[in-house]
């Protein structure tokens, strides 16, 4: 799966969770600052990325590198390399 199929699907993940449209989610859209993500936002979309993407259980202290979808999308790319 290339890091362009992983931004297709983790934008669709972002803009059913946050009510928004795919389109206005990017590499850049940061969860806290740009749609307001609490902690409760962020474990649930964890798990949907989990269960999408099939990497098994993400460990909560990597949660606070993932900032922003890019940061979501690049730890998905490394996961599924291994």
């Amino acid at each position: 799966m290339s890091v362009e199929d992983i931004f297709q699907t983790m934008r669709e993940l972002v803009a059913e969770q946050f009510a928004m449209e795919p389109a206005e989610v990017t590499m850049d859209t940061a969860f806290e600052e740009d749609l307001g993500a609490d902690s409760v936002d962020l474990v649930e979309l964890v798990m949907a990325m989990e269960e999408e993407f099939e990497v098994g259980e993400i460990q909560e202290e990597e949660l606070p590198t993932l900032k922003t979808v890019g940061d979501a999308v690049n730890y998905i790319a490394g996961k599924l390399q291994k």
